[in-house]
């Protein structure tokens, strides 16, 4: 962290779920060279050692949490906001990406746990979380020339808009996310706390980047500009500019280079 960075270190704490790796993990990297403490959210307690390590004690926890699980969050919350720093930002990063089709080669239907499963992780985990951390920003001290008291950044997918075949778990929470952003930041307007939604495309997350390369330029192929994959970082500088940018609000923000997906 630059000296500059550490005079300005009084953003309060930001919530990062799934921050152990991907998008969660390059927003923590972000998020904390700007200024913010951090509450790493994950289910990896050994990976989530390594984080609190790479921050620094001093700048990062780790909470295991599920945010499936109503418990789980809300004591995970409680335990950070107890702390002397306000939490000012929320960055909902938890989720999974399976594929599976409505009907197999043989015509069996997909079994209906594993929808479920992928909706109670994407769509009710984000608002379990959000919905726990907005009532922490409502105590909040309001600060700025626009009286904010936080802001709760979720993720979307661009397949919430256009979801691919075997995806219909996975676009089907996206897309909830999506329809989600609206009327939750209508909702804690009057508390002074944003809601934004980002929508990334493809992602060079390490996950990705650990496919063969003709299965990484079969994904970059309806990319427009630039032809490539998504930076981890670009999304983090995202999610920071709109914590910086106050009339940012209610908006979904799809970072995927004009791609629009085809069937497969």
């Amino acid at each position: 962290m630059t000296t500059e960075q550490t005079a300005n270190a009084d953003l309060g704490i930001a919530i990062v779920t799934g921050a152990c790796s991907g998008l969660g993990h390059a927003s923590a990297v972000v998020l904390a060279n700007a200024g913010y403490k951090l509450a790493i959210f994950d289910l990896n307690e050994e990976v989530g050692q390594q984080r609190v390590q790479e921050f620094g004690a001093d700048r990062c926890q780790f909470y295991k949490v599920d945010v499936t699980n109503d418990e789980s969050v809300e004591k995970a919350v409680s335990d950070v906001a107890a702390g002397k720093d306000e939490i000012r930002l929320c960055v909902n990063c938890a989720g999974v990406a399976p594929a599976k089709r409505t009907l197999d080669r043989e015509g069996e239907a997909m079994p209906l746990a594993n929808f479920k499963t992928v909706i109670d992780i994407n769509l009710v985990g984000t608002f379990n979380v959000a919905r726990v951390v907005a009532s922490a920003m409502a105590k909040n001290t309001p600060k700025g020339e626009a009286q904010q008291r936080g802001l709760i950044v979720n993720t979307a997918s661009v397949a919430g808009y256009e979801g691919q075949i075997g995806q219909t778990a996975y676009a089907a929470s996206k897309g909830g996310i999506i329809g989600l952003c609206l009327p939750m930041a209508r909702d804690l307007a009057p508390l002074g706390i944003r809601v934004n939604t980002i929508a990334p495309g493809v992602m060079g997350t390490p996950m990705l980047l650990a496919m063969p390369d003709k299965v990484q330029d079969a994904l970059v192929h309806n990319v427009q500009f630039p032809k490539r994959l998504g930076l981890p970082e670009e999304f983090g500088k995202l999610v920071l500019h709109m914590s910086e940018n106050a009339y940012l609000n209610g908006e979904t923000v799809r970072l995927d280079g004009a791609l629009r997906m085809p069937p497969k």
